[in-house]
């Protein structure tokens, strides 16, 4: 994918690579794929095998889990300058949520393959990527965390205990 001035502008919106220098930025834009989905097209399953992140260039994803049966919780709508995917880029673990496309979608595709061939040619880009990154799992691990508390509140409240009273 070349790098043209369009995807530069819009990925200087993308929060991961706001600190990128436009060397650098280049750099990453050229390891960059696109990939585009039809409308209630799936990218991926929860379960799947996967090593790529993928940032929202048009249209709306949307992130669900299974819950129970055929039963499936929105956790998350995913849109335009925004990304999703990024545990797998990391450790190649299984996804860990279902991806589809809810509008058509264009997406960007950095995978893990251009992650390390970024670390190896921009050392000064992956650190600045790196950081944003750890940035981004903190408040989403600070988000579930309040999930969490407030999904066992609900079913405290639910049962009737009360542990203000104890």
């Amino acid at each position: 994918m070349q790098a043209s001035a369009e995807t530069l502008a819009f990925l200087r919106d993308v929060r991961v690579f706001e600190a990128f220098s436009d060397p650098d930025l280049a750099a990453l834009t050229d390891r960059l794929r696109e990939r585009d989905l039809r409308r209630r097209q799936i990218l991926f399953r929860e379960g799947d095998r996967g090593d790529e992140m993928f940032i929202v260039r048009r249209g709306t994803i949307l992130i669900s889990k299974a819950v129970t049966g055929k039963v499936e919780q929105v956790l998350v709508r995913v849109e335009p300058i925004d990304f999703f995917g990024e545990m797998s880029l990391f450790d190649g673990s299984p996804r860990s949520a279902t991806a589809q496309a809810e509008t058509d979608v264009e997406l960007l595709v950095l995978g893990r393959d251009s992650l390390q061939a970024m670390t190896e040619t921009a050392p000064r880009a992956a650190a600045a990527f790196f950081y944003a990154m750890v940035q981004v799992f903190m408040e989403r691990l600070r988000r579930s965390t309040q999930q969490v508390a407030e999904a066992t509140r609900w079913g405290l409240e639910a049962t009737g205990l009360d542990v203000e009273a104890r």
